[in-house]
């Protein structure tokens, strides 16, 4: 049996042949601290043998910016060399990132509807390494933003299913604020845009997506308190339930 590997706290203590391993995208990342230990110029080389020296150099050029900036360019250097025929390629990878970098693909596919872009990614959202995860809804933000109410119509469906992390993609994706991230302009002043993703979940039974449907309303509470503080209200008067009672309080926790 495959025993599970704990990631470091830091970076410095990241045994080198495990970030070689990394590197090479032969394994997944499995914390934080690994992702930033990423060598983005490596990983592309090995898990991109065709991609051109150019490309391989301006991700060269970009090592000493932060992650989520290598993160966003490492799909545009991608789709100028492959276009979009290299996502099946990117989607099988046994590299956690080269799988996230599938949606700044995506992202950047001219002429694709919302509904298009979304389920084209949503495997990805329900992907098993949370690194993955984050790095879907963090690239296609931008377009998610641009376009947030077709957005909150194609994702409402998803709060029906299954699987906890598409229900949760649904509220992390659109968080009026977010993290590492562009704010909503139109959530922030209307947060009743988005009662259709919030309210199937106020009180879903898994943490993962508590924890985002709280974020939610943490987020909307720095531009509308009383908005979180009626919406909670409510809430805790037509679900007096535990899971209802542990995202109202979160929700609440700036207030």
């Amino acid at each position: 049996m495959e025993v599970k590997r704990k990631g470091a706290r830091r970076i410095i203590d990241i045994p080198p042949d495990i970030l070689e391993q990394i590197n090479r995208g032969e394994i997944e990342t499995v914390n934080l601290t690994e992702c930033l230990a990423l060598d983005f110029a490596k990983l592309m080389n090995y898990a991109l043998p065709g991609i051109n020296d150019t490309a391989i150099a301006q991700m060269k050029a970009a090592s000493e910016l932060g992650w989520m900036n290598r993160t966003r360019l490492a799909p545009k250097l991608i789709y100028e060399c492959f276009g979009a025929s290299i996502i099946d390629t990117l989607l099988a990878h046994t590299s956690d990132n080269v799988r996230g970098w599938a949606s700044g693909v995506v992202a950047l596919i001219p002429n694709l509807s919302t509904e298009e872009r979304l389920n084209r990614i949503k495997p990805l959202a329900d992907d098993p390494n949370s690194s993955t995860r984050e790095t879907v809804w963090l690239l296609m933000r931008e377009h998610i933003a641009d376009n947030i109410e077709q957005s909150i119509q194609v994702l409402i469906p998803w709060t029906a299913s299954n699987r906890e992390n598409i229900r949760r993609f649904a509220t992390e994706s659109t968080r009026p604020r977010g993290v590492w991230c562009s704010h909503i302009p139109k959530l922030k002043e209307s947060p009743e845009l988005g009662l259709p993703l919030l309210e199937p979940l106020k009180s879903d039974s898994a943490r993962y997506v508590q924890n985002s449907v709280a974020n939610w309303l943490n987020d909307a509470a720095k531009s509308k308190p009383d908005w979180v503080l009626n919406l909670t209200n409510c809430w805790l008067y037509e679900s007096n339930t535990k899971e209802t009672h542990y995202i109202v309080k979160r929700g609440k926790r700036s207030l």
